[in-house]
């Protein structure tokens, strides 16, 4: 497998100005992917260190975000990063995911068990040939070549996890076992990302100087931001909560250009101290659209490779 940059290079190498980065997802048909494909097109202008693209399991959509990825990796002057997820997967299977990646070019892979298929907030249950951890998939695909692993980090805690000990304690375990540096999952209150990097330095400072990557949502619809928060077991802050609420209005469909320039703005206001507060990279999720996370990189001086 011919070695391609590690995020953690390619983050460190971005000079004065805090480089950024953006996720995808995999399309579900022909129409969603030339949307995609529009999008990677226009990042691809502004220069991100890397983009990721959100694992899709089973049959083929599975295979979509396989070959997807591969494509941005081969059709591309982007660095994409894999995710993989160990539910519903035996180690076999979990084995050929990184061969297919490798075979693609593709050597930045973010790690994450995965939710239950169906209600993510369910029950997890291992594949009775899987792995039960996500640090057990992070030495799993380190032993398989030479891949540069990421993991996931939570700065409310992960919705399972009984308290912040607890959840600070796995994240550590994952970076003892190989990972390199974490992403965060979405959260709207930079103060819990600071505790979150804290605690891991308070736990095990090697670990806490490993990137913790925020990762920011510009919202443009109340309605998708709530269901996405409620997947996620995250919550929003009651201040900005009622900020939106208002700009949503009172009728039965939301004003989506109030909440969107509120979005907009909140997003913003988040990046910019989190640049302040020496975050070594902001991680946007695109949705697959290019336009509102545009705006808050212009809004924050980031956007000036866009065309």
């Amino acid at each position: 497998m011919t070695r391609t940059p590690s995020i953690v290079d390619r983050i460190g190498a971005a000079g004065g100005r805090i480089p950024f980065s953006v996720e995808f997802s995999p399309p579900r048909d022909a129409d969603a992917e030339a949307r995609l494909w529009r999008a990677v097109r226009e990042f691809e202008r502004m220069g991100p260190a890397f983009v990721s693209m959100t694992y899709g399991a089973g049959g083929s959509t599975r295979d979509r975000t396989v070959r997807v990825t591969g494509d941005l990796a081969e059709e591309t002057t982007l660095l994409p990063v894999a995710h993989l997820t160990a539910v519903g997967h035996s180690v076999d299977e979990l084995r050929a995911m990184c061969g297919a990646y490798a075979d693609r070019g593709i050597s930045n892979i973010l790690v994450l068990r995965g939710d239950p298929p169906g209600d993510p907030l369910g029950d997890w249950v291992k594949h009775p040939e899987g792995v039960e951890y996500a640090e057990d998939l992070v030495r799993l695909v380190r032993d398989m070549g030479d891949f540069h692993v990421g993991v996931a980090s939570f700065p409310e805690g992960h919705y399972r996890a009984p308290d912040l000990d607890h959840d600070t304690r796995y994240l550590v375990s994952k970076l003892r076992a190989g990972a390199e540096y974490s992403i965060t999952q979405m959260f709207f209150d930079v103060d819990d990302y600071l505790r979150l990097r804290d605690r891991v330095v308070a736990f095990d400072a090697e670990q806490g100087a490993k990137p913790i990557i925020p990762e920011i949502m510009p919202i443009t619809s109340l309605r998708s931001a709530r269901r996405s928060l409620e997947l996620s077991g995250s919550k929003l802050p009651a201040r900005l909560e009622e900020r939106l609420t208002k700009a949503a209005g009172d009728g039965p469909e939301e004003n989506r250009a109030a909440v969107r320039e509120v979005g907009i703005e909140v997003a913003t206001e988040l990046a910019e101290r989190l640049i302040s507060e020496g975050a070594p990279c902001l991680h946007f999720i695109t949705l697959n659209f290019a336009r509102a996370t545009r705006e808050v990189l212009t809004n924050l001086g980031l956007a000036t490779h866009a065309a």
